[in-house]
């Protein structure tokens, strides 16, 4: 057979995308990419400006129950493209890759953009075409697809298709979840979008916003309904946000969505128990003021402190409550942040709308991968080993199917 003549389009340039497209393209197939940003993936840059956070060195025991409701099916997704696998992808591109003491892995630069242009590199010599500025308009009577190419409509027949255009956040970078519509017309379940590893909004005193936003808050442990979290946060003039929050987000969002306030408790002292901690404040005050006493006798910081008559400006006199208050400061969480806001988006296409190689079974010759689908995780590696596993599953079974 001359697989040469067989021909798939990818339509969104992130990471699922050019996965789906490798795959796609070291079958034989030729494969044309579009993405309606001036350059590819956007977001996946934005992600690595900290540092590119490519997976988690977790056991997979560990590793897989992240992704909470949606475990089940993505863990034969993963089993295909595990943590492993793209750290040896990723040193084939030229960059090798660490684990951090917290279990991250990262590639040695730190950065996203060498990976990418590797990547890209790879991806040309593959024979892979990539065209911006060219967005999804839908699909013809024929199940074609309709691609708006400089402001032109026009329809791409290709023998397949693997869409992978992104959840609903930082519609800036590229994903604003407007596809949805455009499946939901074909017959596709596409469950709503909530914003995923998102900050909330808390009613602070406008005194304390004029001093403390963007100070961090750590040592710290948040606690919400029997589950807590080890991390940092930061305050900021809506509220508050950070990986600790991130961790409890989809558990606080889904509360504050069934009504009422939520209150979420924060540990301000975390390696330090209630009665040592009592022990510790029952020290003479002398002419301290509260503040300084707080930060000499209990550690601490500024904005800790700040926190605490947030909470309660009238704090315990007696050294026990004190204590108990720093151990659990209650904060009442009243909104969640805006979707364009948050890192990642839970809801996408209802996962019993793909067979095991991700083609929608409504639109036979479509897959789908990435944040498209209805998943969520935690930062830490999992959001981006998610995409990159379900743009390899996507890409590989779409090629055997046109090769079969």
């Amino acid at each position: 057979m001359n697989t040469q003549k067989k021909s798939a389009v990818v339509i969104g340039a992130g990471p699922a995308g050019l996965m789906a497209a490798e795959e796609l393209a070291k079958a034989g197939i030729a494969v044309t990419v579009y993405d309606r940003m001036p350059s590819p993936a956007r977001k996946f840059l934005m992600a690595g400006r900290g540092g590119l956070n490519l997976t988690h060195s977790e056991p997979l025991d560990s590793f897989l129950p992240r992704y909470g409701a949606a475990s089940g099916r993505l863990a034969a997704l993963i089993a295909q493209f595990p943590p492993e696998r793209l750290q040896a992808w990723s040193a084939e591109l030229g960059e090798p890759t660490f684990a951090g003491s917290s279990g991250r892995v990262f590639p040695k630069s730190f950065k996203a953009s060498p990976l990418l242009r590797a990547w890209l590199r790879r991806l040309d010599g593959l024979g892979v075409r990539l065209q911006t500025r060219c967005a999804l308009q839908g699909f013809d009577a024929q199940g074609a697809i309709i691609v708006d190419q400089h402001g032109a409509r026009i329809g791409e027949r290709a023998d397949v298709c693997v869409l992978a255009l992104g959840g609903a956040s930082w519609p800036r970078l590229g994903s604003n979840g407007g596809w949805a519509e455009l499946l939901r017309a074909q017959g596709v379940v596409v469950h709503p979008f909530r914003p995923a590893n998102c900050g909330f909004d808390v009613n602070w005193s406008p005194l304390f916003i004029d001093r403390f936003a963007g100070s961090p808050v750590k040592p710290l442990r948040l606690a919400f309904e029997g589950e807590s979290v080890r991390g940092e946060a930061m305050v900021t003039c809506h509220g508050l946000e950070g990986g600790a929050v991130y961790a409890l987000s989809a558990r606080l969002r889904d509360a504050l969505a069934a009504g009422g306030l939520v209150t979420l408790h924060l540990d301000l002292r975390p390696d330090v128990d209630v009665d040592a901690l009592a022990l510790k404040l029952a020290r003479p005050r002398d002419k301290q003021s509260m503040s300084s006493f707080l930060r000499k006798a209990a550690g601490l910081s500024p904005v800790a402190c700040a926190l605490l008559r947030e909470a309660d400006p009238q704090l315990p006199a007696e050294p026990q409550d004190l204590a108990i208050l720093i151990k659990a400061l209650p904060l009442q969480l009243v909104g969640t942040r805006p979707i364009e806001r948050a890192i990642s988006t839970a809801g996408g296409i209802a996962l019993d709308e793909l067979d095991d190689g991700l083609m929608l079974r409504k639109l036979p010759q479509v897959h789908a991968c990435g944040e498209m689908l209805d998943w969520e995780a935690p930062t830490g590696g999992y959001l981006l080993q998610g995409a990159f596993a379900t743009g390899f599953v996507a890409g590989q079974a779409a090629a055997r199917t046109l090769l079969a």
